[in-house]
């Protein structure tokens, strides 16, 4: 079996700009796989929210955040990146931060130079490390990474851009210093312009082979097409955004009319991939239900099989996402 950090790194190679859903959840990362998506994106801030109900402020611990690696990564064929915030303390703490997130199973991972206190690229407050400082935390990740697995993706991550006393000269300062370290590709955080991004890649053209970056401070914002000329290698969309919107509006409806409006959401949604009367029988399929029903025909004796037989529902994980009368 090809390991799921040289399926990432074969990607990167074939120079094919990739488009990643920013997930927080296994399911979404589920949903993602199964609409053909070729990786997916853990974000600290959707992973912090949704998760434990908290800002994206460095409240999750890096115990907390690898178990939901661990999850997201179990669920998923894919390769998964992660979002290691500042990974969680000092150069030594980086250490155990990347070993462990390669444990749980991911393919990639960035680390950003922002302090402890930390915030997501587009909020005010943030302050960087020295330079030194930071690049011992990267030069740890990559000892780690070639320990460990020398395919898995290490992107290094400069919010210097919008931090106090920030600048587009910070940014190249730092992008070829860490890029220097050996990490795979730069990331750079919340550029204002188009022109930066153009900067960035002529003042860093000898160091740098990939960039990545949050890109929503630019106005219009860049196309595809834009983002694969300018020699981006991947760009994430975030999912919380368009998971919350979709949740907010059915919740209103929901407070608003009651299970009339369920039971109206069931009958429209009765044939989406994601529907089925008022339970989501899609669902039942993504999480695998119908490879249990495989398990326990391979595993279980005859007998036991019979409760299928013995028993009513309106979903039958034998043959999967079946709707009886």
């Amino acid at each position: 079996m090809v390991k799921k950090s040289t399926m990432l790194r074969d990607l990167l190679g074939k120079g094919e700009f990739l488009a990643l859903p920013s997930v927080g959840t296994p399911d979404q990362a589920q949903l993602a796989e199964k609409l053909g998506f070729k990786a997916v994106e853990i974000s600290g801030s959707s992973s912090s929210s949704q998760i434990l109900g908290l800002p994206d402020v460095g409240l999750m611990t890096m115990t907390e955040l690898v178990h939901n690696v661990e999850n997201v990564c179990t669920a998923v064929n894919v390769p998964v990146i992660v979002d290691c915030d500042t990974g969680f303390g000092n150069a030594i703490n980086v250490r155990r931060t990347v070993a462990s997130v390669i444990r749980a199973g991911a393919a990639g991972l960035f680390i950003e130079d922002q302090t402890a206190e930390k915030r997501c690229a587009f909020v005010a407050g943030k302050e960087v490390l020295p330079i030194e400082e930071a690049v011992g935390k990267y030069r740890a990740a990559i000892d780690v990474r070639n320990e460990l697995d020398v395919d898995f993706i290490i992107m290094a991550r400069t919010d210097s851009r919008t931090a106090v006393g920030g600048s587009l000269d910070e940014v190249i300062r730092r992008g070829k210093a860490y890029l220097e370290t050996g990490a795979d590709i730069l990331y750079v955080a919340a550029l204002q312009s188009r022109e930066e991004i153009r900067q960035v890649r002529a003042a860093l053209k000898d160091h740098l082979r990939f960039l990545s970056g949050s890109w929503l401070a630019i106005n219009p914002p860049l196309t595809q097409k834009e983002m694969e000329e300018f020699g981006i290698c991947m760009a994430m969309c975030n999912l919380r955004p368009p998971y919350l919107i979709a949740l907010y509006d059915f919740l209103a409806q929901f407070r608003e009319r009651g299970f009339d409006f369920v039971n109206e959401f069931g009958t429209t949604f009765k044939n989406h991939p994601m529907g089925g009367s008022n339970i989501n029988f899609g669902a039942f399929d993504l999480a695998g239900l119908p490879r249990v029903a495989e398990w326990e025909k391979k595993y279980f004796p005859r007998e036991r099989l019979k409760k299928y037989e013995g028993s009513a529902g309106l979903y039958d994980p034998r043959s999967g996402n079946l709707r009886k009368p």
